[in-house]
């Protein structure tokens, strides 16, 4: 993770992926892991099926030149909202 920030309904990040990796692979593994823990840590739920935490889509970009506009956007999320 090169950036990132939370907001009130929404997280924004900027990843380094490995080629090998795919997008939507490493997307779900993150939103399924930080799912997990924040129903065990923050919510102190032990059973995890039936239960959702993130909507189930996403939106992603790739970042090429403009790579420090977009970690400066990311940092100033919370300016924003």
């Amino acid at each position: 993770m090169l950036e990132g920030q939370a907001v009130k309904d929404h997280v924004h990040l900027c990843l380094s992926i490995p080629p090998k990796f795919s997008v939507s692979n490493t997307v779900s593994f993150l939103k399924g892991k930080s799912a997990i823990r924040i129903h065990r840590e923050l919510l102190g739920t032990k059973k995890m099926s039936g239960l959702s935490f993130w909507a189930k889509g996403y939106c992603v970009s790739t970042v090429g030149l403009d790579e420090e506009v977009i970690k400066k956007n990311i940092r100033e999320q919370s300016n924003k909202h």
